[in-house]
């Protein structure tokens, strides 16, 4: 089983604290939260994949997601303001936690041609986003039927100060970026 955030955050300071000079661990950065969020695109007019995408969410976070309506009306894209256009969670704590945890070891690894992620991904401040094309990569998902796959985003906010900071506490909990 995967060592929990936790007690990586013990040993990160004991790792990091030489390149960085820090002499206290609080200076260790921490995960503030994740954020998942999904956009239902085509499927807006149809209620039963709406509620499908909300309900397979739900069961890889462990979370009711909260609908996200739309802000304008764009008759190109046939919305009207507050139709739902998408769902977003927010996990802290524990439930970040395990997140996090089964993105890392289980679904990241499962995902077709995996050679790890990029650090693109990780702004000034020290978050780290990331998109996953199919959500089937998840294991609550894979019994059920594969006709209709959406993807994802997951956002990391950290409490690191800067890129580098964000890079090697990442890399520590076991993110595996590309060389």
């Amino acid at each position: 089983m995967p060592k929990l955030i936790q007690e990586q955050q013990k040993s990160a300071f004991d790792t990091l604290k030489g390149d960085f000079k820090w002499t206290n661990r609080m200076q260790v950065p921490k995960v503030e939260k994740v954020v998942i969020s999904v956009g239902v695109g085509k499927m807006t007019k149809d209620k039963g994949k709406v509620d499908l995408v909300a309900n397979r969410l739900a069961k890889i976070t462990g979370q009711k997601p909260a609908s996200r309506g739309a802000k304008k009306s764009i008759a190109t894209y046939k919305t009207r303001i507050g139709d739902k256009i998408g769902y977003q969670v927010t996990l802290r704590g524990k439930r970040a936690e395990d997140f996090l945890n089964r993105l890392v070891h289980i679904a990241l690894p499962r995902t077709k041609d995996f050679k790890g992620i990029g650090t693109t991904g990780i702004d000034e401040m020290g978050n780290y986003s990331l998109g996953i094309k199919e959500h089937i990569v998840f294991p609550e998902t894979a019994d059920e039927e594969i006709k209709d796959v959406f993807g994802m985003a997951a956002t990391v906010v950290t409490t690191a100060k800067n890129k580098t900071e964000a890079k090697a506490y990442l890399s520590h909990l076991g993110f595996p970026f590309k060389k």
